[in-house]
């Protein structure tokens, strides 16, 4: 029993890999699914069709193994399962059925909400308590409005008739036909409903945001058999032995193990997370604390920093799909190689809000200094400098909140393969940034979780041994250049702020 299916179900595809004991991809399967755009700053998705597209990917690749590596069943030791974090379904408790699509984690329905809280002076309790800062962009305020807005919902709630969960409890529901309603403390820590310190779910918050607790599932362990799949999803039952948030797992998957390392996963978003050990550090730059991990019942989780950055790979399908400049995202890199320089063009791509540092939901996207020459080369590349210009702030934050001076940052997600992408990032960030052998790190975290609850790795040093560079990207750029790209960068995102005010 040597191998591990890992779900990783993000926020644009849902994706089954199935990993070997050397931590290596043995074959994969992806599936995209439709995003659903009902009003300005609104995201959607049916999560009948996350999960229809999570079982057909898996059942995909158990397929292939079994065809084209003569793989018995036998040999899976568990399903690992990581997910697009603070998405937010609520469902019918007896039918198994959602009352409303899925609110999705860049959903900007409850800023107001968010501001009448935060005026109402209740943000230094929720940062307190949760390390957060009160925003639409996690799961509470997403529940709220569920109850408030689907008719009959919240008496429904009260009576103990609806649950509530992130895509991991969703999927956790479906694996086990509704025998098991978990979540873990990755994904707990961003609902704005969790305490940090005592590792369970807060009633002082739930009384602020009028949620009931029954609504809530169990929290156990991000490492451990907490359920079983049906037999007849995969044709054997599977023990579900790990439950991650996605950008935790990918810092498990880059053997972020140690005070001080840190990752970023280039995704639909962008997400830093610095592993701070087993402190929960407040956050003087507007950061975010979270757990990063928790390997075992009644042990002290792993704490990180985080910084999370809304637009990412997403700038670059809007150019692929909103703008039609290029036909494939992998396009982007050489079209934005044909020109030297942006010719002082910015694309600050606002069009859900900015996250870190400037946390402003009314912010919207912008394109300043464009003038007759701008070409679509001199976009795409604009569009690939803020990227890099949005994480080298979280980062620059970061070091600030830690006093920690990063010696190199790891990469991974999608556009890490992008090499202009990572160029600029080292240039920017002022530090080195280092692409693994294997870069499906958010998949391999939740494997590596799962393995270690069943046997197939025995510890994070021999995980660590397993990690691999592939390429080192050491900064090019002089410091004064750096410093004066930055200042024309944050200009451009102050023309960005509060456009959506009214």
């Amino acid at each position: 029993m040597s191998y591990i299916l890992a779900l990783d179900q993000g926020t644009t595809s849902s994706r089954a890999i199935l990993f070997n004991a050397a931590g290596e991809v043995v074959c994969t399967a992806q599936e995209e699914f439709e995003q659903i755009f009902p009003h300005p700053g609104w995201v959607e998705h049916n999560a009948n069709t996350i999960w229809s597209s999570q079982l057909s990917v898996m059942q995909a690749v158990v397929a292939e193994a079994r065809s084209k590596h003569t793989m018995s069943l036998d040999a899976i030791a568990a399903i690992a399962i990581t997910n697009q974090r603070e998405t937010t379904v609520v469902w019918d408790r007896k039918t198994g059925l959602p009352i409303a699509n899925a609110i999705v984690w860049q959903d900007r329905r409850t800023v107001d909400f968010c501001q009448s809280m935060r005026e109402a002076g209740h943000a230094q309790l929720v940062a307190d308590k949760t390390g957060l800062l009160i925003d639409s962009y996690f799961s509470a305020t997403k529940i709220r409005w569920i109850l408030d807005n689907v008719d009959g919902a919240r008496v429904r709630a009260e009576r103990g008739e609806l649950a509530f969960g992130t895509i991991d409890t969703w999927l956790v529901w479906q694996l086990t036909n509704g025998k098991v309603h978990a979540t873990d403390p990755s994904n707990a820590s961003r609902s704005m409903l969790f305490n940090l310190r005592t590792l369970d779910w807060d009633q002082d918050l739930l009384d602020l945001f009028d949620i009931p607790r029954s609504l809530l599932p169990h929290i156990v362990p991000s490492s451990g058999i907490l359920g079983h799949s049906e037999a007849d999803l995969l044709g054997r039952s599977l023990p579900i032995a790990s439950i991650i948030g996605d950008q935790q797992a990918a810092t498990f998957g880059q053997a972020c193990f140690k005070l001080g390392m840190a990752k970023n996963t280039y995704g639909t978003g962008c997400f830093m997370l610095m592993n701070t050990g087993d402190q929960a550090y407040p956050s003087k730059n507007r950061l975010l604390t979270t757990v990063g991990w928790q390997r075992q019942a009644n042990q002290a989780a792993t704490y990180c920093l985080e910084g999370s950055v809304f637009m990412g790979g997403a700038t670059i399908q809007w150019l692929r799909d909103g703008l039609g400049i290029i036909n494939r995202a992998g396009d982007v890199e050489a079209l934005a190689a044909s020109v030297p320089d942006t010719g002082d063009a910015y694309l600050v791509p606002a069009f859900t809000g900015l996250g870190a540092p400037d946390w402003d939901g009314r912010a919207r996207g912008s394109l300043v200094g464009i003038t007759r020459g701008t070409t679509k080369a001199h976009l795409a590349r604009a569009a690939l400098e803020s990227i890099a210009l949005q994480v080298a702030g979280v980062l620059g934050a970061m070091q600030k909140d830690s006093s920690i001076a990063l010696s190199e940052l790891r990469a991974d997600g999608g556009a890490c393969h992008n090499n202009l992408l990572m160029q600029m990032q080292a240039d920017f960030s002022g530090v080195a940034v280092v692409r693994p052998k294997v870069t499906e790190t958010t998949a391999l975290g939740a494997a590596y979780l799962a393995g270690l609850a069943t046997g197939v790795w025995s510890d994070t040093e021999q995980i660590s041994s397993l990690w691999a560079v592939d390429r080192v990207f050491e900064p090019l750029m002089d410091e004064a250049a750096r410093q004066n790209k930055i200042a024309r960068w944050r200009q451009a995102v102050e023309r960005s702020l509060g456009w959506a005010e009214n």
